[in-house]
């Protein structure tokens, strides 16, 4: 029988995937507070806690929690600008420690931002839903970096832990001055009475821990001294002078190391394995079966590890290594078949609607003057990371506790798996998170965690580092789901859209993620499949967008912008046909479905004029996208020299709301769109008798240091609560690129990746 725990976990989690609400006991209560943790935050140089964000050391550095893992976004930068803003310290003051296991880390925003609610709706059931899934997400404390949502999930409670933070040394300073709080104010570390004394904060900290501050007021935008200003990248120095930790940098004492051999099939087993033949190579130390640590459906899969004294053996070894394999029914497994099966499925079933107004039939029966028909289908491949760094883990199993070096987009989930596969309690797991050389939603999974760990039980006490070829990596993700969607528009005489209806049928991220890391099961609608398609904002008067999830046997996994990196290409790619179809001009036919929505008016104008005319024997394709609560414009120009498409400038203008940091805005967006152009030119894994027929970067390519457009960014002046920042740039860039290359061509690219 399960723990009560895990089955009360398992029940409000399923609830909220399957209702998306949940109504219990503590319904009518407010959410608990995210500024007191449970056990003491781990400090540095002797540093007193003033609340679980920010401690205060004697000689004036801030120690600030750092619960978001560092993958290249910036947010060893970003989030601890918010506490020194409301603290009045410079960011050099801030030091950063690593969040303990306590769930006022755990990230609400991106729960709340998986509830399948159109944006424009602002009826009373979003509010009690969204109210109640945060108090959910509260509950269960989970601690993940993905969604875009570390900015967005951090700014209310950082700001109130810096905030909180200085009212306590201004109580703790006026009380020691026996003067009024009201008359002393605060900056660069230093509390300063009206007369010109002035309290270092280092000399107040101890105080400052029991004094009674007075009304916590953040500041107003106006005041920001630091949000808003661009601010030089905190982690820039560690990773040009080599410094910086990543997962592969991890050197334990008497570490030895682990290659792999996994089933080259999708979902097959290992039969039998000839150990052996390898344990006299040279540094070999042993053989271990790894299978069964693992849950169904991971990007691993079954198989075997060698370790050895260093990584080139345990590779040769494992390469050497005479496995059989049992392939079982996976062995069919196809893209072929995938896609027919989705076919199929679309042409039998009417799927789920997840966003539907006006009058449908009436449309379809023609009944309000439909002149014309325009339908088309759209299909997208499976897609994988490709990480610069490519899948790692080190762990150590000793005395009765693991011991953990991982790059992780999830630590609890990486805690989680790691005392399962040791059989220990979680609280005997010790986690140190590294940087990671890329994320992009990989590992978000910690399948890698479980492998390791049931290695390193069999290695005598030995640190074990495992470390995964880019072959490895390629063949054995989790993958961004393949896709079709088919459209049907009615229009009339004039070109104006009657009736929009758009149905399309994938797999379902969430309910293999959720399984693999939560045990629940699947069931219910997911948001991701759909979303970029029914959350659009423009102004159709009927419209109808349903989905049918379509399982597979294929692993999948969170993608960077996950749904709307395909959902935006099928959907803006259309916005151009009906335009074209309907005698208009692609931008002026957006701007006249948009007279609700002047934030995304405004976006879209701000590109399309800073972009200009397209110089001669090049086009601008244009694409307008809300993911993550970012608005984003994008206009590319291309040109097309035989069968080549060449991106040579992208110009995007974003509305992400209050830019905290805007350095690493445009650092994201250049990011989102060279990963998103990637995939868009070049990106797509095929499977084949049940296996992933890409490889490594000669099959599977991205963008080269030539190939990079010009990418410039427009961040919108707002006032607005911020939004996502790290994936909302890359769903916009292939339909933009697809629509130009239609102007140079007049070819419509409905398949990605694009070819001639």
């Amino acid at each position: 029988m399960q723990p009560q725990s895990k089955r009360r976990r398992r029940f409000i989690f399923g609830g909220v995937a399957a209702a998306g609400a949940l109504v219990v006991g503590w319904g009518a209560m407010p959410p608990r507070q995210r500024l007191h943790a449970s056990h003491p935050m781990p400090v540095v140089g002797n540093a007193v806690e003033l609340n679980g964000w920010v401690a205060v050391a004697p000689d004036g550095m801030v120690n600030v929690v750092m619960a978001r893992s560092e993958m290249g976004q910036g947010v060893h930068t970003a989030l601890p600008m918010l506490v020194a803003e409301e603290m009045d310290v410079p960011l050099s003051a801030v030091r950063l420690v690593q969040a303990p296991a306590d769930k006022i880390y755990g990230n609400i925003a991106m729960l709340k931002d998986g509830l399948p609610f159109h944006p424009d709706d602002n009826g009373d059931l979003k509010a009690v839903v969204s109210w109640t899934v945060g108090k959910v997400a509260r509950e269960l404390g989970l601690i993940i970096t993905g969604g875009s949502s570390s900015v967005k999930d951090a700014w209310q409670p950082m700001r109130e832990a810096g905030a909180t933070a200085r009212a306590m040394l201004v109580a703790a300073a006026a009380a020691q001055w026996k003067v009024r709080a009201e008359d002393c104010r605060t900056e660069d570390g230093f509390v300063i009475h009206a007369d010109g004394r002035r309290l270092a904060y280092g000399a107040l900290a101890v105080a400052a821990a029991t004094s009674k501050p007075g009304e916590i007021r953040l500041k107003s935008p106006r005041d920001f001294k630091l949000i808003g200003r661009p601010q030089p990248r905190r982690d820039t120095p560690s990773k040009v002078n080599g410094t910086a930790v990543y997962g592969l940098d991890v050197r334990p004492q008497g570490m030895v190391y682990a290659a792999v051999r996994m089933s080259p099939v999708i979902g097959g087993r290992v039969a039998s394995v000839d150990a052996d033949a390898v344990l006299k190579m040279p540094g070999v130390l042993r053989v271990v079966d790894f299978s069964s640590a693992l849950p169904a459906r991971t990007g691993a899969g079954a198989g075997v590890a060698v370790v050895a004294k260093s990584w080139w053996q345990a590779r040769q070894a494992a390469l050497a290594l005479p496995v059989q394999w049992n392939e079982g029914d996976g062995a069919r497994l196809s893209s072929a078949a995938i896609y027919a099966e989705f076919a199929a499925r679309l042409d039998a079933e009417s799927g789920h609607a997840y966003h539907t107004s006006g009058d449908m039939d009436a449309v379809e029966g023609k009944a309000i003057g439909v002149a014309k028909t325009v339908t088309a289908e759209y299909r997208a491949p499976y897609l994988a990371h490709a990480a610069m760094e490519p899948v790692n883990c080190t762990a150590q199993v000793k005395d009765g506790f693991v011991f953990l070096w991982a790059p992780t987009q999830s630590p609890g989930f990486a805690v989680e798996a790691a005392a399962k596969a040791a059989g220990v309690p979680a609280d005997k797991v010790v986690l140190e998170v590294t940087m990671l050389g890329g994320g992009f939603g990989r590992r978000l999974d910690v399948d890698m965690v479980s492998q390791v760990v049931a290695v390193a039980r069999q290695t005598g006490g030995l640190p074990v580092q495992m470390i995964w070829s880019r072959e490895d990596d390629t063949t054995h993700d989790v993958y961004r789901p393949a896709a079709v969607a088919r459209f049907n528009a009615s229009l009339d005489a004039a070109g104006n859209v009657l009736g929009y209806d758009n149905k399309s049928a994938s797999g379902s991220v969430s309910h293999q993620f959720f399984k693999r890391n939560l045990g629940l099961p699947p069931g219910g609608p997911d948001k991701t499949t759909v979303e970029g398609e029914f959350d659009m904002q423009y102004e159709f008067p009927n419209q109808r967008i349903r989905h049918l999830i379509v399982d597979s046997a294929v692993p999948l996994g969170y993608w960077r912008s996950v749904g709307h990196s395909h959902n935006a290409f099928f959907k803006e790619s259309f916005i151009d046909e009906l335009a074209h179809a309907g005698g208009r001009d692609s931008v002026a036919f957006r701007r006249s479905l948009l007279k609700r929505h002047p934030r995304h008016l405004a976006v879209l104008d701000a590109a399309v004029a800073r972009a200009g005319a397209a110089p001669a024997g090049r086009a601008h394709g244009v694409a307008l996208h809300q993911s993550f609560g970012t608005i984003v414009a994008q206009v590319a120009e291309v040109s097309v020299e035989g069968t080549e498409i060449r991106v040579h400038r992208v110009v995007c203008a974003v509305d992400c709301g209050i830019a905290v940091n805007p350095n690493i805005i445009a650092q994201q967006v250049e990011s989102a769109v060279v990963f998103g152009l990637s995939a868009a030119l070049y990106g797509a894994v095929t499977i084949k008798d049940g296996k992933v027929e890409q490889t490594s970067f000669n099959d599977y390519p991205v963008l080269r240091l030539n190939q990079a457009p010009e990418v410039e960014t427009i961040i919108m002046p707002s006032a607005e609560h911020p939004e996502g920042m790290g994936e909302p740039a890359t769903p916009p860039i292939a339909p933009a690129v697809a629509n130009a290359v239609f102007k140079l061509t007049g070819k419509r690219l409905r398949t990605l990746p694009l070819t001639i």
